[in-house]
């Protein structure tokens, strides 16, 4: 049976007005009905027995420990640093596929940090008072037994996606009071923010009203230090991720024969959904001339045994953190002499950008540091046509060529966390204890780029690591992974 997503306005009305096959509810017209296949929404019978003989049900929201609590503190930052304003942020719905096949439902990353757990279409509504603020969230409340939508909407009723909590149940999980949307109304002054995709509810709809990017930048700002809780959700998130490598690393002989990238591919994702809520961004999985893509997700080539093979893999915890991890592997399980080359010269480039992070320096310090070692490799292979100073200077970035990409970001809810910031918070900032980021420089020499010898050619390498900023240094959270070629060899043949 396909998990249909119909989405209906908050006050159900008695008559369906959507086609479901499954369910044997098509768009009830009277003179357009096939009597072999009546419609449910024109028989009494069936609906009348549907209210009665049904029992209770365990609707416990699954809230990650500690969830709420680090919630409730997060929105004590933000109504700190946005006195008097009353706060709106909206988590959003599922995504169409294709017709009425929906995407899994992921709540948008601000409202998870406030709330704490993700509850499609609920807005969470921040007011002012004196000496402090209140907080409202507002649900679509699902249809129970008894309710004409209970088996009817496929989106909230609970025969359909079984039991779910309402507003009591969340509010005990949450400690948060909770109201259903229909009750929201939204001052005209106030500031919203999360996602610009809302439920229908008559008169007050979000979809239409401008965002602020006052409070968009100013949650990705509060969002950039990590507070305990949430670093020890990317701790986990990255011993997950560290576990799938190594499930992936052994299916290799199996997708050479068999299967080839997709079949890693879903090795890690099968793993992120047991371990975690799901892989934290679409998997990159690359052999051979596909490693040098930098967005390689379609993951739908063979995999070479000879050559090397681009693994940019993360397990989101079912709080919404994820981690972000690369490493690039010779399938055969030795390197060539020159992917070796290259493996290492990246390696030189991530070493010098890890020891460019620390607390109080400039956020581009580690970008400056693993591009002269990338461009001062390069020119002494002879691939830049100026020298490395001119390559280096603003006006030159030759060697961006071979690495267009940036060399790291920001990590946490998102995979690319933070991303509304202005670029005086992100960019010209200082780096500061509690900061999760990753460094991740790499080489990317595409198959068809006659600027670079022919063994060169189709070998892509990149390299990264998820780091915490601390009071003294780093914390490398992924070092459980080698990032030296002879590691990465020995670390492949004890992994069987």
């Amino acid at each position: 049976m396909s998990n249909h997503h119909h989405h209906q306005p908050a006050g159900y009305g008695a008559e369906v007005h959507v086609v479901d096959w499954e369910s044997g509810i098509p768009n009830a017209r009277s003179d357009s009905q096939d009597p072999r296949m009546p419609s449910l929404a024109a028989a009494p019978g069936f609906t009348d027995w549907m209210r009665t003989g049904w029992g209770d049900a365990d609707r416990t929201p699954r809230v990650e420990p500690g969830a709420a609590q680090a919630a409730a503190r997060h929105r004590e930052r933000l109504s700190t640093a946005l006195p008097g304003r009353t706060l709106v942020v909206a988590a959003g719905r599922t995504h169409a596929r294709l017709n009425d096949f929906f995407f899994e439902f992921r709540a948008h990353s601000d409202f998870l940090w406030l709330v704490g757990f993700g509850v499609e279409d609920g807005v969470l509504v921040l007011t002012p008072r004196a000496g402090g603020h209140d907080a409202t969230l507002y649900i679509i409340p699902p249809a129970r037994p008894g309710a004409a939508a209970f088996h009817a909407d496929p989106t909230h009723g609970e025969l359909w996606v079984g039991p779910l909590a309402g507003t009591a149940e969340l509010a005990d999980a949450l400690d948060l009071r909770v109201r259903e949307l229909d009750e929201l109304t939204v001052a005209d002054d106030a500031l919203i923010a999360g996602s610009a995709v809302v439920g229908a509810v008559p008169g007050r709809q979000l979809g239409g009203r401008a965002r602020s990017a006052e409070l968009a930048q100013m949650l990705s700002a509060l969002r950039m230090q990590k507070d305990a809780w949430e670093l020890a959700e990317l701790r986990a998130a990255v011993q997950h991720t560290v576990e799938g490598f190594a499930q992936v690393r052994r299916e290799i002989p199996h997708a050479v024969q068999h299967g080839g990238e997709r079949w890693l591919q879903g090795t890690f994702d099968r793993h992120a959904r047991t371990v975690g809520q799901a892989p934290g961004y679409a998997s990159i999985v690359g052999s051979g001339a596909n490693a040098p893509i930098l967005h390689w997700v379609r993951a739908d080539s063979p995999v070479d045994p000879e050559a090397l093979l681009l693994l940019d893999m993360g397990v989101e915890n079912r709080s919404g953190y994820t981690a972000d991890v690369t490493r690039t592997l010779p399938a055969s399980g030795r390197f060539t002499t020159a992917q070796r080359e290259v493996h290492d010269l990246v390696e030189r480039s991530h070493r010098a950008g890890l020891a460019a992070v620390a607390p109080g320096r400039d956020w581009r310090d580690f970008h400056v540091a693993c591009m002269e070692v990338l461009a001062q490799g390069l020119s002494d292979w002879g691939l830049l046509p100026v020298s490395v100073d001119e390559a280096l200077a603003a006006d030159g970035q030759h060697h961006r060529r071979y690495i267009v990409c940036g060399v790291g970001h920001h990590l946490g809810l998102d995979v690319h966390d933070c991303g509304a910031s202005s670029y005086a918070q992100y960019f010209e900032a200082s780096m500061q204890p509690g900061m999760a980021l990753t460094v991740e420089p790499g080489l990317y020499f595409h198959a068809w780029d006659e600027t670079v010898p022919p063994e060169l050619r189709g070998i892509g390498v990149r390299i990264e690591d998820d780091v915490v900023v601390t009071d003294s240094g780093i914390e490398v959270l992924s070092d459980a992974l080698p990032i030296d070629s002879a590691g990465l060899e020995r670390w492949m043949a004890s992994v069987l």
